[in-house]
């Protein structure tokens, strides 16, 4: 800065405080002992402006604050401490507020403004969200050991006639609920009855109980290997599948944003068994007409 306007900064700041800082002579400036006083909390409001500014600029890079995050119920315990184990590693400033919510609670949620990011079951309404790469895993079935089935390495769909089926509630993912079903009826497999359950110990003991089976991936936590009631089995052709996307409001991404969606995937493809979907599917809604009720 020129010496004339910096001669009228320190006057103007010398009348706000009302006091002089500096004395003035043609040869020399000193330090006046008001002056020597202020000068080290000057220094210190300096300081904190400069931290106050990179905080702010953390913030609007989505490198610190909070982040509101969302999984689906149907994700493991495995799956969710890698994620926030890896989330933790890239984001150790960051405060991650982690809920468990259906894709309809979470389309509601980011709708709201109350949710920054989320996995998500496909197909669904995806109007105004942003999406990360969509990850496949093949679903299994869970049935009675006692079953024929369970004999076998693989279970044909068709081979479960008879059978009812356990199912999440249908308003947790209405697009997803449909898609089964139509799947399991070009498989060959119209199932009885459809009951409803989430829980992982509430469906096993539907399928124990009321001559049904389950529809699940390997790494959820429906079967347990050491149950001596209940085993999974893959289907024949893997013909069934969840697709998940992580997804976040269209321009609202930032680092943390970005973080949350590598953790995520990175966390889907090694404890889920989860691999990049390769076939294009559309991911939104398709007219009611086309689904099997």
């Amino acid at each position: 800065m020129a010496q004339p306007p910096l001669s009228q900064r320190i006057q103007r700041l010398e009348k706000e405080l009302g006091v002089r800082l500096f004395e003035r002579s043609s040869r020399r400036v000193t330090i006046t002992e008001a002056g020597a006083l202020l000068l080290a909390e000057a220094r210190e409001l300096l300081a904190r402006s400069d931290s106050f500014l990179a905080t702010a600029r953390r913030i609007r890079d989505g490198e610190t604050g909070l982040l509101r995050a969302a999984l689906s119920p149907d994700v493991s315990g495995r799956t969710v401490a890698a994620l926030l184990s890896d989330f933790r590693r890239r984001h150790a400033g960051l405060e991650l507020e982690l809920h468990e919510l259906s894709t309809a609670e979470q389309l509601a949620a980011f709708t709201a403004h109350e949710l920054d990011v989320g996995v998500i079951h496909h197909p669904c309404d995806v109007t105004g969200l942003e999406l990360g790469p969509i990850l496949r895993r093949d679903l299994g079935v869970l049935l009675p050991r006692e079953a024929p089935q369970a004999t076998d390495d693989e279970v044909p769909l068709a081979s479960l006639t008879g059978y009812d089926l356990v199912l999440f509630p249908r308003a947790h993912a209405p697009a997803v609920y449909d898609d089964l079903l139509t799947a399991c009826a070009r498989g060959g497999y119209t199932p009885a009855a459809v009951r409803h359950g989430q829980g992982a110990s509430f469906v096993r003991g539907l399928v124990l109980s009321s001559g049904a089976v389950a529809l699940g991936p390997r790494d959820a936590q429906l079967a347990d290997p050491a149950d001596p009631d209940l085993v999974w089995r893959p289907l024949a052709g893997a013909p069934l599948a969840w697709r998940h996307s992580v997804a976040w409001p269209r321009g609202r991404g930032d680092a943390a944003v970005d973080a949350f969606a590598d953790a995520a995937t990175h966390a889907l493809r090694t404890t889920a068994d989860a691999r990049t979907e390769t076939t294009a599917r559309p991911l939104h809604l398709r007219p009611a007409s086309e689904y099997w009720l």
